[in-house]
C-alpha cells in the first residue's frame, strides 16, 4: 500500500495466521483442504453426527416452533490457516469445552445473521442486534446439542465426560481462541425457517483422536503438507502420534431413541453442575420514602394472592411452580407445574 496503512482485513489475517494478497477475502462458506481420515473413520464420526442431530432437532424445533432440518456434517482435519479463510469476519463464538477424562477445546462457530434468526424465533422477538439476553440464547441452543453428544458418547464406550458452562461472545475472528493443535471441523448445513445457515464444530485434533480410539476406530497421520508459507506470527505445531495406526472395523451400537437420548445427555450434563434454587413468594414496588420510614412489625404486601402458586427460579430463571409446605422444622416446596423447554429459553 502506498501510504504504507494497513486494512482491517489484512489486521485480522495476520493474527489469524491467514496469508492474503491484494483484494483477497475469505469467503463464508467456501471448502478447505482436509486430510488424514480413513473412509471408516469418517463413516464413524457420520454415524455419531447423526445420532446427535437425530437427537436434537426435535428439541430445536420445540423451541423455535419451527421445522429444522441439519444435513449430516462435512468432517475434515484442518490447520488454524485453513480453517480461518472458510469462516465470515465477524461471529458469535459459543466455547464449551469438555472436561473430566476427555478434557479438551470445543468450540462453535455461526455467523451472526444464523444467531440473530435463532434468537428472534426463541424468543418471540424482532430484534436487530444480539445482546446479553441473545447470547444466553444462543449459548442455551449449543448447550441442548451437546448433551446429545455426551449421551452418544456414552452409549459408544466414551465415558467420564462433562463439559463446562457454554458461553457466547460476537467477535471478530481474529479474537476467536481457537485450540493450539490442528482441528477437526465439522460444517453442519441448518435448514431453519426455509433458509439455509452453516454452523462450525470445532474440536482439537488430538481430542478427537483420543475420542475415535474410545469408539473402536483409529486415526490416521495426515501426510506433511508441502509449500506452507511461514509467517512471523502464530505457526502451529501438528500434534499426532509417530506411526500409522491400522484401521480396525468400526462396531456399532445400536441408535437410541431420539427423545430418550436428549434426556439423558441433559441429565448427565446438570450432575455435575450446581445450580442455585429459589422459591419466590411474591413481589412489589414500594416508594423510597415508604422503604425509609420501614420500621419493626410493617407488613409489606406482595402481589401475589393467597394459596396461588409460588415461582420455583434456578438460577434466577422461572422453571416451575409450586406451593409452600412444612417438612419438620422447616418449609419447603411441592412441585406443582413445570415449565415446558420453549417457556424456560423465553424467560432467559
Amino acid at each position: 500500500m502506498s501510504d504504507g496503512s494497513i486494512s482491517q482485513a489484512e489486521i485480522d489475517a495476520l493474527l489469524s495466521g491467514v496469508e492474503m494478497g491484494a483484494g483477497d477475502s475469505p469467503a463464508a462458506g467456501a471448502s478447505f483442504s482436509g486430510g488424514g481420515l480413513s473412509s471408516a473413520q469418517s463413516e464413524l464420526l457420520q454415524s455419531f453426527c447423526q445420532a446427535n442431530v437425530g437427537s436434537f432437532c426435535p428439541s430445536l424445533e420445540s423451541l423455535t416452533g419451527k421445522t429444522v432440518s441439519i444435513s449430516p456434517p462435512r468432517v475434515e482435519i484442518s490447520s488454524k490457516e485453513e480453517f480461518s479463510r472458510v469462516i465470515p469476519d465477524m461471529l458469535v463464538a459459543t466455547v464449551i469445552d469438555f472436561e473430566g477424562e476427555f478434557a479438551g477445546d470445543h468450540l462453535f462457530l455461526m455467523a451472526p445473521e444464523f444467531a440473530q434468526k435463532l434468537v428472534n424465533l426463541v424468543s418471540h422477538e424482532d430484534n436487530d442486534q444480539i445482546d446479553d439476553m441473545g447470547l444466553s440464547v444462543v449459548s442455551e441452543t449449543i448447550t441442548q446439542y451437546v448433551s446429545a453428544q455426551l449421551s452418544t458418547l456414552e452409549a459408544r464406550n466414551v465415558q467420564n465426560v462433562s463439559v463446562a458452562p457454554a458461553e457466547s461472545v460476537q467477535v471478530p475472528k481474529a479474537m476467536v481462541r481457537f485450540p493450539p493443535q490442528r482441528l477437526c471441523v465439522f460444517t453442519y448445513t441448518v435448514e431453519l425457517d426455509g433458509t439455509s445457515y452453516t454452523l462450525w464444530e470445532s474440536v482439537s485434533e488430538q481430542l478427537m483422536v483420543r475420542i475415535i480410539e474410545r469408539m473402536g476406530g483409529a486415526m490416521q497421520r495426515p501426510q506433511a503438507q508441502v509449500g506452507n508459507s511461514q509467517m512471523g506470527g502464530v505457526n502451529m505445531q501438528m500434534g499426532i502420534g509417530a506411526a500409522s495406526p491400522s484401521v480396525q472395523s468400526v462396531q456399532f451400537h445400536p441408535l437410541q431413541n431420539a427423545a430418550g437420548g436428549a434426556e439423558q445427555g441433559n441429565i448427565g450434563l446438570i450432575m455435575d453442575v450446581f445450580m442455585e434454587v429459589t422459591v419466590e413468594l411474591g413481589r412489589t414496588r414500594m416508594m423510597i420514602k415508604d422503604i425509609l420510614g420501614m420500621g419493626e412489625g410493617h407488613i409489606i404486601e406482595l402481589d401475589k394472592l393467597a394459596g396461588e402458586p409460588v415461582d420455583i427460579l434456578v438460577n434466577h430463571k422461572l422453571i416451575a411452580k409450586g406451593e409452600v409446605v412444612v417438612i419438620d422444622e422447616n418449609f419447603g416446596v411441592r412441585v406443582t407445574e413445570i415449565l415446558s423447554p420453549g417457556e424456560r429459553i423465553a424467560d432467559v
